[in-house]
């Protein structure tokens, strides 16, 4: 499991970790070998057990095994229509950059959890061009939904630092409690704070980030989103209590939960969530699995699992929608996983080793851009061949990196899920 050191306290609010670099290496070397011991005991075929919450049955809309792509007529109001039925983001392509985005200044943003700032990388020159300070602990770098804002998560000093992408600039940051991490949802009707420590779903207006319902969830940990293809529902990751949580987007509520499968004895710990193209399976990364589970949203049952390397932990679809890059943190390498056939094709590794963690993808899809959390690097790996591009020094514990700008019509949050 991921060792942390011991969360700073910080104006009366629950005890926090500054989340993601351990001790040293030889605290690198013990959770590595706890992981693969791990990794050997995995049974695909393990029961997954999923309740539902509130008098909801978790399984009634799908038991025939597979969400598909729902009908316009029964998507979110509010949300922009599906333009694709087989491909969810087939308005992400390299020619697909919105109006809003165009004039945005091209820029790798990098928050540095353990240096409170913020590296401005240009993907040009591989040259960092700025570093700014954000706040205390910044997580991530988030798209809002109308493309117009980029948000810096600033988790132990409870803001979120603006940032103009036309001009790579910081405003003054505004207050938010807990933000760890943040998402949209489909319609832009509200951003939702993921308040770890609370363990909340805070649902808050876009703009003013003013909080109109919080949403607590039956989990530790919860960390990461991505939402069925209609809208209608979410499904959320808890990392330290081995959880998915789904929640009715408008209604605001938890309808139903997933424990994932223990490994060796030792409870899961999902991370990063994404759906395929087809609408059809939500992937979940595992960094105790040490690969990628297959997740029926509908019926919210395991349906399969894609071993793919030490601490499984980001997941980022290809330009062309063909592959999912999935980031194996502990081993320092990238597994590409063929979204037709659900298999791995090939494995990317480092040289030398590293932490490959959050990121994205190139306008042109030629570049994987990621942040190297124990390392104090982002990485640049092409995407034809896996070769390292460029590693270029950052502050201390990079994290949720953000390549901006992307195509796509809207974002729904964390470093740049577009639809």
């Amino acid at each position: 499991m991921a060792v942390r050191p011991p969360r700073r306290r910080h104006g009366g609010r629950p005890r926090r970790r500054r989340r993601g670099w351990p001790a040293g290496v030889a605290a690198i070397a013990v959770i590595a070998a706890l992981l693969a011991t791990a990794g050997r005991a995995i049974d695909p075929d393990h029961p997954a057990t999923a309740s539902s919450v509130g008098g909801s049955s978790a399984g009634a809309a799908g038991r025939s095994g597979h969400a598909t792509v729902a009908a316009q007529s029964s998507a979110l109001p509010g949300m922009p229509p599906v333009g694709n039925a087989k491909d969810i983001y087939a308005a992400d392509n390299p020619s697909g950059l919105s109006p809003a985005v165009r004039g945005d200044r091209p820029l790798i943003y990098v928050p540095n959890s353990g240096g409170d700032t913020v590296t401005e990388i240009d993907p040009r020159t591989y040259k960092v061009v700025r570093t700014f300070v954000s706040g205390r602990n910044p997580q991530h770098v988030v798209p809002s939904w109308d493309l117009k804002t980029l948000w810096v998560t600033n988790d132990l000093s409870n803001s979120l630092t603006p940032i103009n992408p036309k001009t790579g600039l910081p405003g003054p940051n505004a207050p938010v409690t807990d933000p760890y991490n943040m998402y949209f949802t489909p319609d832009g009707r509200h951003a939702i704070v993921v308040a770890e420590a609370h363990q909340q779903l805070d649902f808050r207006d876009p703009h003013t980030m003013a909080l109109t319902h919080a949403l607590s969830v039956p989990c530790r940990g919860v960390d990461h989103i991505d939402f069925s293809a209609d809208g209608r529902y979410l499904l959320a990751t808890c990392e330290f209590s081995g959880t998915l949580v789904k929640v009715a987007t408008a209604a605001e509520r938890v309808v139903a939960t997933l424990q994932l499968p223990s490994v060796g004895g030792m409870t899961g710990m999902p991370q990063d969530v994404k759906l395929s193209p087809d609408g059809k399976v939500f992937y979940v990364a595992d960094m105790v699995a040490n690969g990628v589970y297959e997740v029926d949203g509908a019926s919210m049952r395991v349906i399969g699992f894609i071993p793919t390397g030490l601490g499984a932990h980001g997941l980022y679809v290809s330009r062309n929608d063909k592959a999912l890059y999935v980031s194996n943190r502990m081993e320092g390498s990238i597994s590409v996983i063929s979204l037709a056939t659900r298999k791995v094709i090939t494995k990317w590794r480092i040289p030398g080793g590293g932490s490959p963690d959050m990121g994205n993808v190139s306008v042109n899809g030629k570049v994987l851009w990621l942040s190297g959390r124990y390392n104090s690097v982002v990485y640049a790996i092409d995407t034809s061949n896996g070769k390292l591009l460029a590693e270029i020094p950052v502050g201390t514990a990079p994290h949720g990196l953000s390549v901006w700008p992307q195509p796509g019509r809207y974002s729904l949050g964390h470093t740049g899920i577009l639809r």
